[in-house]
């Protein structure tokens, strides 16, 4: 395979789970504002969506104040933000419509079908913020995921061209996941605010429900929420497919199968494996114990990390 078909479909399976990942992190917060600002405090909940969404910094040389109208519009529509849901839809059907014969009809007319229905909310955010309209945007761009990820799953051949699109999907993931979660621990919770309090309780159902784990959370513990339960499943459960446990064991079988394939393995798959090995020899309590944020940041560097390692050993001429 040419290592600029590889790399489009990698990066297409990565921009359809980032724009996925922002609708259910705009939906969660959009929850989370349920909550009275008397407890909140003003502005907790969109500066953290936009600190999880890895765009505080360039939103902020924009605008003056995180509030909901201005967030939203950044994360879905700003043609400014280069992971908005927008340019994330629209960059994974420029390269689809690159490597249009290594994809399947379905894989395509979900693609394709995403791109035609985003210019209709387009023109509709263009006449104003409306939650409603705001709300069904974010259930087409979650829909539009589940049905390129369905096709992707359900109708490719399992070769090198599948590898390399499932592989960008369990590297954004991973990221998304982790980032998540270090928000919420760090920063979302205010000062005035005990951990365990109703507030918290109320942001880690929402944080759950963003990664569609809160029922998950209750059939492996039948417990009320408890952070470190949900850190150990957000980290260590591989039986949960957001876990980042869990997308590094598909990492690695979809690394080594293309090392195999192609006959060698390089620095990512050893990366890979080193990163994984940490998880598994990994518990919460040592986590807890030398810092949850710690872990996360190092997590969050180590998987760029490889990112970059699959593109200098595959992706670039």
């Amino acid at each position: 395979m040419l290592s600029r078909t590889a790399d489009n479909l990698y990066w297409l399976a990565r921009y359809m789970e980032r724009a996925d990942f922002l609708a259910r992190i705009v939906d969660a917060t959009r929850r989370l504002t349920a909550v009275p600002t008397s407890q909140a405090g003003p502005g907790t909940e969109w500066d953290s969506t936009l600190e999880a969404s890895g765009a505080a910094e360039e939103f902020r040389e924009t605008h003056a104040a995180a509030d909901e109208a201005s967030v939203v519009d950044y994360l879905m529509f700003s043609t400014d933000n280069p992971s908005s849901i927008r340019n994330c839809i629209e960059k994974a059907r420029t390269n689809g419509r690159a490597v249009r014969t290594a994809l399947t009809a379905e894989m395509w007319d979900a693609i394709n079908g995403a791109w035609i229905e985003l210019k209709r909310h387009v023109m509709s955010n263009a006449r104003g913020y409306d939650r409603e309209q705001t709300t069904r945007f974010l259930e087409f761009v979650k829909k539009a995921s589940l049905d390129y990820d369905g096709a992707a799953h359900r109708t490719m051949l399992r070769n090198d061209a599948y590898w390399f699109s499932r592989l960008g999907l369990y590297i954004e993931r991973a990221d998304n996941t982790a980032r998540i979660l270090d928000v919420k621990y760090n920063i979302l919770l205010p000062e005035t605010e005990a951990v365990g309090g109703s507030v918290d309780y109320f942001q880690w159902a929402a944080i759950l429900r963003a990664v569609s784990a809160l029922t998950a959370y209750h059939w492996v513990y039948r417990q009320s929420l408890k952070p470190w339960l949900i850190a150990d499943l957000l980290i260590l459960r591989p039986e949960m497919p957001r876990s980042l446990i869990a997308c590094y064991e598909n990492i690695v079988r979809f690394l080594d199968s293309i090392g195999k394939a192609y006959g060698h393995k390089g620095v990512a798959q050893r990366h890979a494996h080193a990163v994984f090995a940490r998880l598994m020899q990994s518990t919460t309590k040592e986590i807890f114990q030398s810092g949850l944020h710690e872990f996360v940041t190092a997590f969050v560097e180590d998987n760029a990390h490889l990112g970059a390692m699959v593109g200098e050993q595959y992706l670039f001429d």
